[in-house]
């Protein structure tokens, strides 16, 4: 279940966060990606990895933000599980990525913009609903939604 910003948004932490996560995101449009990027921050709030999205450059089909984030979060901790940690997503997660965040135990997902058509929180299968989910992470969408929502849309608008 997604819920909307109540407290967490209060204090002013996840949009300067998400802030983050949105120059990353402009950084993979400027690489010709598509423009999406995450942060991961540890319980003291400290960022501990970022990336955006690096799929064409890899040649990488699962070389999407998240999980880029999440295996650099890992090798930082030097661990398979991120306990304690949030991920913060310009674009609701797909069902790949979703699958990721559950393994690793991500504590809380906060993204920016609704992905209608490829997302698996909020849209889609909504992975974490699922019983076959072993952890959901507590879900915070619409931060920032109309910065991310306005550089997809000049991504895709300006390749036509």
């Amino acid at each position: 279940m997604t819920r909307n910003l109540t407290k967490a948004a209060e204090t002013g932490k996840p949009e300067t966060v998400m802030e983050a996560a949105l120059a990353e995101a402009r950084d993979a449009a400027a690489r010709g990606e598509v423009p999406v990027g995450a942060v991961l921050v540890d319980e003291a709030g400290r960022i501990i990895a970022r990336a955006g999205n690096r799929t064409r450059e890899l040649n990488d089909p699962s070389a999407h933000a998240e999980m880029l984030v999440i295996r650099a979060g890992c090798k930082a901790r030097q661990s398979e599980r991120l306990t304690g940690c949030d991920l913060y997503v310009t674009l609701e997660p797909c069902a790949m990525c979703a699958a990721v965040i559950s393994f690793a135990r991500i504590r809380r997902l906060y993204f920016a913009a609704e992905d209608e058509k490829g997302g698996a929180v909020v849209n889609g299968v909504r992975f974490f609903g699922q019983p076959t989910c072993h952890h959901a992470p507590e879900v915070y969408g619409g931060i920032d939604e109309q910065r991310a929502v306005e550089l997809l849309k000049g991504f895709f608008r300006d390749r036509r």
